[in-house]
């Protein structure tokens, strides 16, 4: 019994024992554990305040990065608005550089000064278009005596003591193009078969060919100078040659009206405008001619136009447009039998006085433009010897009116003009034209129209004064005594 209890005694002392044992070395792999622990979790600290650096950094170089980006686009985009260009519409400044009416002159100041006040802006291209279609019935009594000049006066245009029509009169396409500081662009095309210079009836496909009416190259900038430079295929700054009619042209701008190939220098400034053209020499494409070594082949500028006028604003806004100009060689210097374009001997200078008023609504025109030497063609010394060759004079006089119709703005005009080329009872001595007219707008480039025109006299260019079938003796396409009378409507929609 004491044995056993003893025994039993001993293990448990044992066991103590080993307990005793075993308690240090688990506190101590316990403290390692911890100390384990520790050191794991101040690496992650560690790591983690890295991290935050690393992204503080990522973020500054992301910024940086993003403004440099940013930077480059701005500077890419300068430099692209320096050297591209947009595409733009603007329907009242193309109705304005394609409008045959008004301005016909001044096409190039239009653009300089669309330039100068953001119509046109820098490295632009506007583009611009025209339509206008009209409906006529036209009496003579004279048959093939139609003294009505927007179509060309001939037996291949009217036939007969009456006729009438329903046609497109002409349609217009270009475009103006700002390039950088100085540089501008224009051109036009046309076409035109009831004015066409082609062969043929107006359905001949000679008539129904789209040219370049005008085309040029202009330098200038009237915020920098008041000088420019137009280099091209151009109007000849001679004369004012507009009209107050809604459609027909006034016979000065038949007469007189001019488009060559050249150069023109011109100044503007403080109301004051002064234009000098250097013209290609021989048959230029209208109103122009000089001989160039006995022929009419253009090459040599040997003809000029110059031209100054003046505006002198007045009170209430009013003011008045005064100008004259010269030119060289007018197209009237070919010896009979008269055709148009043929080479001259000499050539024949011009001269024309101009004046505009314009008060509010009120606009009053006037024009005289006259050759300074005889036109030797209108001297017929086989059939009429008994007159003598005569120099060639045109002029007008117009009013127009601005009020409204049906809520629209509307133009009522008056207008007379002469083509004087001949001495007293010539049959060509001259042809007179009466316009009254009525335009109303119904957008600022959408305008209808209406004319009444009557015309006294018929004297037509070729074959003026005889010579017709291509003999000294045949008859002349004149007539002191023809008369017609034009009833027209009309529509001219631009872009």
């Amino acid at each position: 019994m004491m044995c056993r209890k003893i025994v039993r005694n001993g293990v448990v002392l044992a066991g103590i024992s080993w307990v005793m044992a075993c308690i240090p070395n688990a506190l101590a792999q316990q403290s390692q554990q911890m100390q384990q622990q520790q050191s794991v979790l101040q690496r992650l600290e560690a790591l983690e305040q890295e991290n935050q650096v690393l992204k503080a950094n990522q973020r500054k170089l992301i910024a940086e990065q993003s403004a440099s980006e940013t930077a480059a686009s701005s500077n890419n985009k300068k430099r692209a608005s320096s050297t591209q260009t947009g595409l733009q519409t603007n329907a009242e400044f193309g109705y304005g550089l394609l409008d045959p009416t008004t301005d016909i002159r001044f096409k190039q100041l239009a653009i300089l000064q669309a330039r100068q006040d953001g119509t046109l802006p820098a490295n632009s291209v506007n583009l611009q278009g025209a339509v206008t279609a009209i409906a006529n019935y036209q009496e003579s009594n004279e048959a093939d005596r139609f003294g009505y000049l927007m179509r060309h006066p001939t037996g291949a245009n009217q036939v007969g003591t009456s006729v009438s029509e329903a046609v497109v009169h002409s349609a217009q396409l270009g475009f103006s193009a700002s390039l950088g500081g100085w540089v501008s662009a224009n051109m036009e095309l046309l076409f035109d078969p009831e004015q066409s210079f082609g062969s043929g009836i107006n359905t001949d496909i000679e008539r129904n060919q789209v040219h370049v009416r005008k085309a040029f190259v202009l330098l200038g900038n009237l915020a920098e100078s008041p000088f420019y430079l137009s280099l091209g295929k151009m109007v000849i700054p001679f004369g004012l040659t507009d009209t107050v009619n809604p459609f027909t042209a006034s016979t000065v701008w038949h007469a007189f009206g001019g488009i060559a190939n050249g150069a023109t220098l011109g100044y503007v400034k403080n109301g004051l405008n002064l234009s000098f053209m250097a013209i290609e020499g021989g048959s230029q494409f209208r109103a122009a001619n000089t001989p160039v070594n006995g022929t009419n082949v253009p090459s040599k500028l040997n003809n000029h136009a110059v031209d100054v006028n003046y505006t002198v604003p007045l009170a209430d806004g009013h003011s008045l447009l005064a100008g004259a100009s010269y030119q060289r060689g007018s197209a009237y210097c070919q010896e009979f039998p008269i055709q148009h374009f043929e080479p001259c001997n000499d050539n024949n200078p011009a001269y024309d006085i101009y004046a505009r008023y314009q008060a509010g609504k009120l606009t009053l025109k006037a024009e005289w433009a006259e050759t300074t030497e005889k036109w030797p063609g209108t001297f017929n010394p086989v059939s009429f010897p008994q007159f003598a060759a005569s120099d060639v004079t045109s002029f007008d006089v117009g009013l127009k009116y601005r009020s409204g119709l049906l809520g629209m703005p509307a133009d009522v005009s008056v207008e007379f003009s002469r083509f004087d080329a001949g001495p007293d009872d010539a049959p060509w001595e001259k042809q007179d034209q009466y316009v009254l007219g009525l335009a109303a707008f119904a957008t600022s480039s959408v305008k209808l129209f209406a004319e009444y025109i009557r015309t006294d006299g018929f004297a037509p260019l070729n074959f003026l004064s005889g010579g017709l079938g291509g003999t000294p003796a045949g008859p002349p396409l004149s007539s002191a005594t023809a008369h017609s009378d034009v009833y027209l409507v009309g529509i001219n929609a631009a872009f």
